[in-house]
C-alpha cells in the first residue's frame, strides 16, 4: 500500500484512491455510510464557494475550491463505482466524447467562426444526441434543482431560440408592470394562491427584462442582498450610537437612518473613486 503520508506530490489517480481506502473497509466511520443523498447539498455549497473564489480573484482560494468540487465527483463516483454501475475512467470518457461530438469545427470539418455558429451548432447538436424532438423537451430538460432565478433564465433563453420571446427589453419591462397589476388584484382579493401565482409571475417577468438587458438575475439579486446587509449594518451602527433599540423603533424613523446610513455609504464610495 503507498504511503500517502510521505508522498510529496498528489494527482488524480491519488484522490480516487484515497476516497476508496476511506470508503472501505477500515476506513472513515463518517465517509462509509455517505450516499449520494446525503452530501448533494455538500456538492452545491462546494461549487457556489467555488464561485466566490472567482467573484475575490483569490486564485489560491479558487485552487483550494476547485478542488473541494473535484473531491465531491470524486466521492459520488466511487459510491457508484461500489455498485458497479460505472466509474471514474467512464465518467471521463463520457465528458471527452461529448466535447468532440460538440465541437465538430474543432474535431471534425464543420466550420464555425463566430460564437453564435458554435452555439447554434451546440443546440442542434445537443437536442439530437439527447432525443429532444421538440423545443417543450430543451425547456424540460432544464434541471428543477437549479436555484428559480437561474432556471427561470435558462428557460427563457430557451424558448427565445424557438422564437416565444418579447422584441426588446422596454417590451418585458411593460409585462412587470402588467403582472405587477395582476399581484396587486389579487393582494385586494386576499387570495393567498393566487397571490403566489401572480408574484411568481412577476418575478418571471423580472427575470426576462434581466436577459434581455444582458443582466444576470442570480447575480444581480446576489448584489442587491450584499448591497442590502452592507446598509443594514451601517444603520445599526447609527442606532446603536445613540443607545437606539431598532425592535423598538417605528420603521418610519428606521428609514430616517436607513437613508443616512445611504448616504454615507454613496459618499464613501465616491471617495474611493
Amino acid at each position: 500500500m503507498v504511503d500517502f503520508q510521505q508522498k510529496d506530490n498528489y494527482s488524480i489517480n491519488d484522490l480516487i484512491e484515497i476516497v476508496r481506502l476511506l470508503r472501505g473497509e477500515g476506513g472513515c466511520p463518517w465517509d462509509i455510510v455517505q450516499t449520494h443523498e446525503s452530501i448533494k447539498s455538500d456538492f452545491i455549497e462546494e461549487t457556489c464557494e467555488v464561485i466566490e473564489a472567482i467573484d475575490l480573484k483569490d486564485t489560491s482560494l479558487l485552487c483550494e475550491e476547485l478542488g473541494d468540487v473535484l473531491l465531491q465527483v470524486v466521492f459520488h463516483t466511487r459510491i457508484e463505482e461500489e455498485s458497479g454501475n460505472f466509474s471514474f475512467n467512464e465518467v471521463c470518457d463520457g465528458i471527452c466524447k461529448k466535447l468532440i461530438v460538440r465541437h465538430p469545427h474543432v474535431f471534425g470539418n464543420t466550420i464555425a467562426e463566430t460564437t453564435e455558429e458554435v452555439l447554434k451548432n451546440w443546440d442542434s447538436i445537443k437536442m439530437e444526441t439527447k432525443g429532444q424532438n421538440t423545443y417543450t423537451d430543451t425547456l424540460r430538460s432544464v434541471a428543477k434543482s437549479l436555484p428559480a432565478l437561474m432556471r427561470a433564465q435558462k428557460v427563457g433563453k430557451r424558448a427565445m431560440r424557438a422564437g416565444m420571446d418579447f422584441n426588446s427589453a422596454e417590451d418585458a419591462m411593460k409585462c412587470i408592470d402588467a403582472e405587477k397589476a395582476e399581484l396587486q388584484k389579487a393582494v385586494a382579493e386576499g387570495n393567498k394562491a393566487q397571490i403566489e401565482e401572480e408574484l411568481g409571475d412577476l418575478l418571471f417577468s423580472c427575470v426576462n427584462t434581466a436577459r434581455h438587458l444582458g443582466v444576470n438575475a442570480e447575480m444581480a439579486l446576489t448584489a442587491s442582498t450584499e448591497k442590502f446587509i452592507d446598509r443594514f449594518a451601517v444603520t445599526e451602527k447609527l442606532v446603536s450610537e445613540e443607545s437606539l433599540d431598532m425592535k423598538s423603533m417605528p420603521i418610519e424613523t428606521l428609514d430616517l437612518y436607513w437613508d443616512k446610513a445611504k448616504h454615507i455609504i454613496n459618499s464613501e464610495e465616491i471617495k474611493n473613486d
